[in-house]
């Protein structure tokens, strides 16, 4: 990672952002877990284009994200469009707090991209994956964060 910030303290912090705005914005107490995701997925994508040069993409099951856009605009369903709605907004926040944690350690300002929506998996072309952090939602759903780094930084 750039700025001088280990691995391990990069997972330490976007686990705590994860788990912090999950439960503040949607209801929902994420817990790190082992479950390989399958099934119908979502994926929210960004990039960060100031201070880190890395991206970001959560891959989660469309039913824990459909649960989550539930219990944060207070209904029992939600269209197409509300999830995917509802699921860049998340990101955003999400981000916004990864930014502020980012910061914080590093006293490195952070941009990222505005965060697009993708039915199903989405992984970047041009870049590598750095490691993968993996929740359960319960009700058999789960949701990873993905850490993604570009091709020229990439060990040889």
């Amino acid at each position: 990672m750039e700025n001088n910030l280990s691995q391990e303290r990069l997972e330490e912090l976007l686990d705590q952002a994860v788990r912090e705005v999950t439960e503040q914005t949607a209801g929902v107490r994420l817990c790190r877990s082992g479950e390989p995701l399958d099934g119908d997925l979502c994926t929210v994508y960004i990039s960060f284009h100031k201070g880190f040069h890395s991206s970001l993409s959560l891959c989660a099951d469309a039913a824990l994200l459909s649960r989550m856009a539930q219990n944060a605009m207070y209904t029992d369903t939600v269209s197409p469009q509300d999830l995917e709605d509802f699921s860049k907004e998340y990101f955003n926040i999400l981000c916004g707090k990864i930014a502020a944690l980012l910061f914080q350690a590093t006293q490195v300002a952070a941009r990222f991209s505005v965060p697009s929506f993708h039915r199903g998996r989405y992984v970047p072309e041009d870049r590598l994956c750095q490691f993968v952090l993996t929740y359960s939602g319960g009700e058999r759903q789960s949701a990873q964060l993905t850490h993604h780094i570009p091709r020229t930084q990439a060990a040889p």
